[in-house]
């Protein structure tokens, strides 16, 4: 199938349109990233600190998938269970705290890959 001028401009336009938003979400993506890195540096385990890893792994993981990153989506959602199971003494917390260091750097890694692809 063909494509004349116009429809050319207008699915090239609406590519550009995604990726637009591609972009803001990954900056956004890794702006919550930086800020679960500050709170798993600082050691800190206390309850707010839990329920805010919590809920920026749970933001991440409805909005990955909704942008098409289903691996960050799926790496926020291991993160997620790890959190949870660390707020509610379900584990071992050194091992809890490792898998949670590794689904934090993981997420980094898949939003800088992501964003290297979309330049």
């Amino acid at each position: 199938m063909q494509f004349g001028g116009w429809e050319m401009t207008v699915a090239a336009t609406v590519d550009h349109e995604l990726n637009e938003l591609k972009r803001e979400f990954l900056d956004e993506a890794r702006e919550k990233v930086d800020e679960m890195q500050s709170v798993v540096d600082g050691g800190s385990r206390d309850s707010a600190s839990l329920d805010r890893l919590a809920y920026l792994a749970h933001q991440l993981k409805g909005s990955g998938g909704s942008y098409g990153y289903q691996q960050i989506s799926d790496d926020a959602t291991k993160l997620e269970t790890a959190i949870e199971s660390l707020a509610g003494n379900n584990g071992d917390p050194v091992s809890l705290d490792k898998k949670i260091r590794r689904h934090v750097t993981n997420l980094r890694n898949e939003i800088d890959g992501a964003l290297k692809e979309l330049s």
